[in-house]
């Protein structure tokens, strides 16, 4: 372990423990970003910036010209209560560090103090401390900043911890690392009537019913295969609470994700006609809106080459992935526009899994999380 972060190492683990306890969810992290400045400003030399709002990014500039590279860590938490009992629980109510965002910010924190210490031999470096991930807006924020809309970038790389892996262990993809997805909201609109004579009214039921079905008929839940299509039912209301009314209104949310971008869009439309066509059928009225819109990682092969390489110099153990993740992540905008690759770290084999009520961050991961991004610099520079 390099000397500075065993220095370091009980006041990353900290802070990781004051961001659990202090969460904050998409587009409110403004006292996170507070944190991550104040925590930056004292212990680190690069040029701090606030970014996208409630983002923060430090750059390191050697005086040798050479490569751009971005390292990026998210920083918001969840709506989940939390139901671990431990000392730095969440002391926010119904809000909690279920993804281990509090964990990618610790990480990118050490890899700033390390860059203080051993700062790049030459081009540039930037730690970007990414909001508002989960909701699929804080990439898209970033990217429209004017500080980044001129900015040219070599490569761009994140990681994401993996509860489920073996831990300290680096995940590498080739190509596809995670799934497209998005989500649907299907509003339809019928007619109340008595209960005792639904007949003279227009009920949702049985559209959301063939909505439903027809949906689990062009899933293909198996994503060992290319064509890999998945709806997932998120939400549904109809009517009120009120046994004398039969229902005339409901709305439906579906999750949809795939590996293939255009059989995404292929299967989606199909879906958007068979919605129409029985709305038309039952004779309601409906409208479609799509929100929380997250591109599949492209990973370029180049810069997974340039992880595993890092890992090996650290003497890793490398777990290389058959077939992307099914979950959808952000850092697909970064990867779309620059060369780039997201990588796993093993959160531990017996780890509650992400977005679980009783999930922590495990900090005995930070310090491998922080080489192995330092490594990726040194790999790259060494070109």
């Amino acid at each position: 372990m390099h000397k500075t972060l065993e220095n370091s190492s009980s006041r990353l683990e900290k802070i990781r423990k004051e961001l659990h306890q202090y969460p904050e969810v998409s587009e409110q992290e403004y006292e996170t970003a507070k944190r991550i400045t104040r925590y930056l400003t004292t212990h680190c030399k690069g040029e701090v910036h606030a970014i996208a709002n409630t983002g923060v990014l430090v750059s390191f500039e050697s005086k040798k010209p050479g490569p751009t590279v971005l390292l990026r860590a998210d920083t918001d938490a969840l709506p989940i209560l939390e139901v671990n009992e431990f000392t730095h629980k969440s002391l926010v109510n119904g809000v909690s560090h279920k993804c281990g965002h509090d964990g990618h910010t610790t990480i990118m924190l050490g890899v700033a103090e390390l860059l203080s210490s051993q700062p790049p031999i030459q081009g540039t470096v930037l730690l970007l401390f990414q909001p508002a991930e989960e909701n699929g807006m804080g990439a898209e924020a970033v990217l429209k900043t004017d500080f980044f809309r001129d900015l040219h970038i070599d490569f761009v790389f994140a990681l994401h911890n993996l509860p489920g892996f073996k831990k300290n262990t680096i995940v590498l993809k080739e190509n596809t690392f995670n799934a497209n997805v998005k989500s649907m909201i299907i509003q339809l609109t019928g007619k109340t009537a008595h209960a005792a004579e639904p007949e003279k009214g227009v009920n949702p039921a049985l559209a959301i019913a063939d909505i439903l079905q027809f949906s689990e008929k062009i899933t293909n839940n198996h994503p060992d295969q290319d064509d890999f299509f998945l709806i997932t039912p998120v939400h549904m209301t109809m009517g009120e609470i009120a046994y004398g009314i039969s229902a005339g209104d409901g709305e439906l949310h579906l999750t949809i994700r795939s590996w293939d971008l255009s059989l995404f869009k292929e299967k989606c439309a199909l879906l958007e006609r068979y919605i129409a066509m029985t709305c038309q059928k039952f004779g309601l009225k409906h409208t479609i809106s799509w929100t929380q819109e997250f591109y599949a990682n492209q990973n370029d092969n180049e810069a997974v080459d340039v992880i595993r390489k890092g890992a090996l110099k650290n003497l890793f153990d490398i777990h290389e992935m058959q077939h992307p993740f099914k979950w959808g992540e952000d850092f697909g905008l970064f990867t779309q526009r620059f060369k780039g690759a997201m990588f796993g770290l093993g959160a531990g084999e017996d780890t509650p899994a992400l977005h679980n009520p009783d999930y922590d961050f495990p900090d005995d991961i930070t310090a491998t999380g922080i080489q192995q991004f330092f490594q990726i610099i040194q790999e790259i520079n060494r070109t």
